[in-house]
């Protein structure tokens, strides 16, 4: 999204408890075509400026889902009639600007370290949940974010302990940060909106505003002379982006969850950073280094102890 698929509605009906088999290859297929967001976004990022992009991509993507959730356009109307900056508000957030963050750092980093930083999004949503939805967060959750939090610092300063006290940082994996940031805040305020349609449509319609919030950025790099020069490769890419990286991922993300059910499809979300590692290794070189290791690990033990260590109940709630 990030290069990554849209967070569910918290009124998504409950599935039944054992999901059908075909939910895991569309949400793996999923997550890898998200991976591939990152290393066709990196290959084009020399070709074609970040906000133009991310229009491109958010307005070609929109196009190809519209004719596919035709029977809910109806529904799309009425909530853009009754809700039109809410819609707007939010895709910028979680479109707009979190994508062209995406686009923005993988300027300056690699695809690799962007994938690692990107996990840190569900913790994040976890800890602006506590404050926005007013959702509890337990003593692991905060021991979890913290320890994310110290993944994010070494690999922001590169293992530099002198960088992180003089707070210099890389510019790329602050951008990465940011877009991660968005990306949780984006969560929480679908969470929070309860916009009582169907997920695709809804997709479509964030699609729709996060393009045209993008478009007047865009316009600013053209009239600055930032314009795209784009070979046959940097086409490939915006093909992919648009099409198996953004149409398709999207409708997949939604089968996975219609499918698995909301919580065991984001919770895959983490094979999203194990793609991008082997897909940037084969496919553009790239190689970990020490600090994306060792923030990685921190960040692994962060989303251990916030979804994986639930608390013991208390002697009252005991049957």
């Amino acid at each position: 999204m990030q290069a990554v698929p849209i967070a569910h509605p918290a009124e998504q009906p409950a599935i039944a408890s054992i999901p059908s088999l075909s939910g895991y290859p569309a949400a793996v297929l999923c997550w890898l075509l998200s991976a591939g967001v990152y290393i066709a976004a990196k290959w084009v990022a020399p070709e074609m400026p970040p906000w133009g992009l991310c229009f491109w991509r958010l307005a070609l993507a929109c196009a190809i889902l519209l004719p596919i959730v035709h029977r809910h356009h109806g529904e799309m109307l009425a909530l853009l009639k009754s809700r039109p900056l809410e819609i707007v508000v939010v895709g910028a957030i979680g479109l707009t600007l979190c994508q062209g963050m995406i686009y923005r750092g993988l300027a300056d980093t690699g695809a690799t370290t962007a994938g690692i930083i990107m996990a840190l999004s569900p913790v994040m949503t976890m800890v602006l949940a506590r404050f926005v939805l007013g959702e509890p967060l337990g003593l692991w959750q905060a021991f979890g974010a913290l320890a994310a939090l110290a993944g994010m610092l070494v690999i922001v300063a590169r293992g530099d302990l002198t960088a992180l006290v003089q707070l210099k940082f890389n510019l790329g994996e602050l951008w990465i940060v940011g877009s991660a940031f968005c990306w949780a805040l984006y969560t929480v305020l679908v969470r929070r909106s309860k916009f009582g349609i169907e997920l695709l449509p809804l997709v479509v319609l964030l699609l729709g505003a996060g393009a045209l919030v993008a478009l007047p950025l865009h316009l600013w790099e053209l009239f600055n002379d930032e314009r795209s020069a784009l070979n046959l490769h940097g086409w490939f890419a915006l093909a992919y982006l648009a099409g198996p990286g953004g149409a398709l991922m999207y409708y997949l993300y939604n089968r996975s969850v219609e499918t698995l059910g909301a919580s065991r499809a984001s919770m895959l979300l983490y094979l999203q950073t194990l793609f991008v590692a082997i897909l940037a290794y084969l496919l553009l070189g790239e190689s970990l280094h020490d600090y994306d290791l060792l923030g990685a690990a921190f960040i692994v033990v962060g989303i251990v102890l916030a979804t994986v260590i639930k608390p013991k109940p208390s002697p009252d709630h005991v049957a």
